[in-house]
């Protein structure tokens, strides 16, 4: 019997009680840890620009803490990635989380030494909050996948980034290396489609039982697996007790997953950010993602429909209700202070609070994990159109995450007062820009897992006579430029493809 397994039966119930106490006590422990983070970073050239000595309560932080994005806090970060201490937080950080940015390419996470096991001990507790409630901990018997970036990280000034999959791939836990695949060489191939080749030779004669990772990545080893063997990844791996995914939507995936699995497995889902972890499921039967609320992360909420005003309402964990959109404000122990990550959610529990991620505060697709926001497609239609005859009514972009054949790929649905004389050389085009904007999504390209764009020309008059079947015709209404999911194109198509 391995080491992990009996590690997990005992300490499974310790952590699930000491988890449940904080939560039980979600505004008070809050309270606490604001306290904590404004007393370790007054010293700082932030705090003491924003007078952190002087704070008292949550009221006070409001007053001198404004809510703020990357590009608000970008010159702060520009320091700390010069290798400048003491700005954001004490010292330096361990290191950067290599994300990409929505206005000006990539962003620079820091991750500092007091974040770094907040992200582990998370993936941790998950897995032992899922042994306590289920009793079963038979995954930790035989082998496990994580399918993650690389980890092989870069270094400036003393710090060292990468992806944060790539950095946690440097703090797996010794009790768990022997259980732990692919093996290190295969991990750090940068092709994503040679990677996942390389991974499915790896495990395909081991004992999986638990298979981790974004579900786009998860989904291209799973049929690479039924190519391979003509068998279900179910019965390839009998075994197989446990899916863990996050950073996506699931339900995109669900109904393609159950078929490529052929049976039933039980699933967690996770809720990591480069800027802190923020949830996990903690429950196999109750809707949402348990918030953490002493992993390192004071929390705020936003009402969606105030998020533009000037000054809007921000709230506390103790002042949030039911169903009610919130954007999610972060202050942490990597020295991020009010941050908007975009993201929205909703509570579907109080006590325990317990969240769901309803989408972005903007339009946007990540149906893959590429994050591409409005601007993108906006500036790539306009590099692409500028100087030719082309001539664009309107247009919406959306995901196809199951295609007939093929890869899944991103739709671009255009109305063209004049179109391009070749619309797949415009296509391939608007996709190069798209590339050289968004490096998730050149990723993806890069690793076949998703092929170029494709371009669906709408009638003339298709924009307009959706927005008007919908109620919204003109006033304030526009059509989305992006969707997550396919209702708007599937409803257009239906009605006037050309």
């Amino acid at each position: 019997m391995s080491i992990s397994y009996i590690l997990a039966k005992l300490f499974a119930p310790i952590v699930a009680k000491r988890t449940y106490k904080a939560s039980s006590n979600a505004s008070e422990v809050q309270s606490a840890l604001l306290k904590q983070l404004l007393e370790k970073a007054k010293h700082t050239k932030f705090g003491k620009a924003h007078h952190f000595s002087q704070i008292e309560t949550y009221e006070d932080y409001k007053k001198r803490v404004p809510v703020r994005d990357y590009e608000d806090l970008k010159h702060y970060i520009e320091e700390v990635v010069d290798g400048k201490p003491d700005i954001l937080w004490k010292g330096k950080p361990a290191y950067f989380a290599k994300t990409s940015g929505t206005t000006s390419g990539n962003k620079y996470i820091p991750l500092t030494k007091d974040a770094v096991p907040t992200h582990m001990n998370a993936v941790r507790n998950a897995l032992l909050l899922y042994v306590n409630e289920t009793k079963q901990a038979d995954f930790l018997k035989g082998k496990m996948i994580f399918l993650q970036g690389s980890p092989e990280l870069e270094e400036k000034h003393g710090i060292k980034f990468g992806r944060l999959s790539g950095i946690a791939a440097h703090y797996i836990p010794k009790y768990l290396q022997k259980n732990r695949l692919p093996t290190w060489e295969t991990n750090c191939i940068d092709d994503w489609e040679k990677k996942v080749d390389a991974i499915i030779e790896e495990t395909l004669k081991e004992d999986m039982t638990l298979i981790g990772g974004i579900p786009s990545w998860v989904q291209m080893y799973f049929e690479g697996i039924v190519k391979k063997t003509g068998k279900k990844v179910g019965e390839v791996f009998p075994n197989f007790k446990l899916l863990v995914f996050g950073g996506v939507n699931f339900e995109p995936y669900k109904n393609k997953f159950d078929d490529l699995i052929g049976r039933k497995v039980d699933t967690l889902e996770l809720y990591p950010a480069s800027e802190g972890f923020i949830a996990y499921q903690d429950k196999q039967k109750e809707t949402g993602m348990l918030l953490l609320v002493d992993n390192g992360i004071f929390y705020e909420f936003i009402p969606v429909d105030e998020f533009y005003k000037e000054n809007p309402t921000r709230l506390s964990i103790a002042e949030v209700q039911l169903n009610q959109n919130y954007v999610i404000i972060l202050s942490t122990n990597a020295g991020l202070w009010a941050y908007n990550i975009g993201d929205t959610v909703s509570f579907t529990s109080l006590k325990p609070p317990r969240i769901v991620v309803t989408g972005r505060i903007k339009h946007f697709i990540s149906a893959f994990g590429e994050h591409v926001i409005g601007k993108e497609v906006e500036e790539a239609m306009n590099l692409c159109t500028k100087g030719t005859e082309i001539q664009v009514t309107e247009f919406t972009v959306v995901p196809q995450v199951n295609p007939s054949s093929g890869l899944p790929y991103h739709e671009w649905l255009i109305e063209f007062e004049k179109e391009p004389d070749n619309l797949d050389e415009f296509a391939n085009r608007i996709d190069e820009e798209m590339q050289r904007q968004n490096s998730y999504y050149l990723d993806l390209i890069q690793g076949n897992i998703l092929t170029t764009l494709k371009i669906s020309a709408i009638e003339k008059g298709g924009f307009k006579n959706y927005m008007k079947s919908i109620g919204k015709l003109g006033g304030q209404n526009k059509v989305p430029r992006l969707s997550n999911d396919r209702k708007i194109a599937d409803a257009m198509l239906a009605k006037s493809p050309k």
